[in-house]
């Protein structure tokens, strides 16, 4: 499925999970014209390894328990389809949702919807790949279909990847393909190269005739794997915010001290214990709020949101009216790239 992107612009707001309980550069206590205080919401999520948690903190009651604290219900739902989760949420349909810096930009900022990333969890560190059937160096895709989910991370990880080679988009055909069907078509004879993301990735390296020839590791920190909430709703209502920071690192600290609880997420993400811890090593976790707020404050963070925003610029992602890669502001506690309103 192939999202649509309408003729409007908003703004990222690249907060810190830690920011509602210690303030950065952004305030998140006074309601605009637009929030209004509830004491009921939704958030969505999508099977990968940083968003497992979410997962975890619902079926064990973590997020139950500080969604009572703060007096208010917090329903927490998987969707299958990872574009579609964001869809939905652009929609209106959730408050909250895990997705990536890149795709928070191109399909909610995009679409009008005013996002603030209230958890920075992770970067991909090797989860997100390419994958050929037929050659053994990234040189040998040249000519070949790419199968992958187009105008998310993975098209931006191809053609970063194409780029380091002296290559471009012109040298391969892109299909776009679901996440949820991804593992299917590389069965298929017709599909001799794919770009995905774990658990993909390592469900497809174990079948004959899968190589890797590149993967996020070689740009690090430019992936980002993150909890957006819509910044009304955050606004006017703060406890959400601090419900949810407090859920996820009572989650990070069971992480850090429990196999059992990784075994879980290993089993909730279609693997084992071992298939998980696999994962993790190739994500850079924040485990403490004090490394997720370093991350967030520092230059390259900035200047990696800059490099995306030319990216969805050169691919018509910021919307028709969009005249250059500054269309969209992103406000960062380092300063703001784009449009300051």
């Amino acid at each position: 499925m192939r999202p649509v992107f309408p003729k409007s612009f908003s703004a990222i707001l690249l907060a810190s999970a830690a920011a509602i309980l210690t303030p950065l550069a952004l305030p998140f206590t006074s309601p605009t014209a637009h929030g209004q205080q509830q004491d009921e919401f939704s958030l969505c999520w999508s099977i990968y390894v940083g968003w497992m948690p979410w997962e975890y903190g619902d079926s064990s009651g973590i997020i139950d328990k500080w969604a009572d604290k703060y007096g208010i219900k917090i329903d927490v739902v998987q969707i299958n389809d990872y574009v579609e989760s964001i869809n939905q949420y652009t929609a209106g349909q959730f408050d909250a949702c895990s997705m990536t810096n890149m795709d928070a930009l191109t399909i909610p900022a995009a679409g009008g919807v005013d996002s603030t990333a209230l958890i920075v969890g992770d970067f991909s560190n090797g989860n997100d790949a390419i994958i050929l059937k037929e050659g053994s160096t990234l040189n040998d895709i040249i000519g070949q279909p790419v199968n992958l989910v187009e105008l998310s991370v993975s098209h931006y990880l191809l053609a970063r990847a194409l780029d380091s080679v002296g290559l471009s988009e012109r040298d391969v055909s892109v299909i776009n393909t679901s996440d949820a069907d991804m593992v299917a078509a590389y069965t298929t004879s017709d599909v001799t190269a794919v770009t995905t993301w774990n658990p993909l990735v390592n469900e497809i390296l174990s079948m004959p005739a899968a190589t890797k020839v590149y993967d996020s590791s070689q740009i690090p920190g430019e992936i980002i794997d993150t909890l957006m909430v819509k910044t009304d709703v955050l606004q006017a209502n703060p406890n959400f915010g601090k419900a949810l920071t407090g859920a996820w690192y009572e989650i990070m600290a069971a992480m850090e001290n429990s196999e059992e609880v990784i075994a879980h997420m290993g089993e909730a993400s279609g693997t084992d214990r071992a298939g998980y811890e696999a994962q993790l090593a190739s994500t850079r976790m924040f485990y403490s709020p004090v490394d997720a707020v370093a991350f967030v404050k520092s230059p390259e963070l900035k200047a990696t949101m800059e490099y995306v925003a030319d990216f969805s610029f050169e691919h018509g992602l910021l919307g028709d009216g969009a005249s250059d890669s500054g269309f969209i502001g992103i406000e960062t506690p380092v300063g703001t790239f784009g449009n300051a309103g």
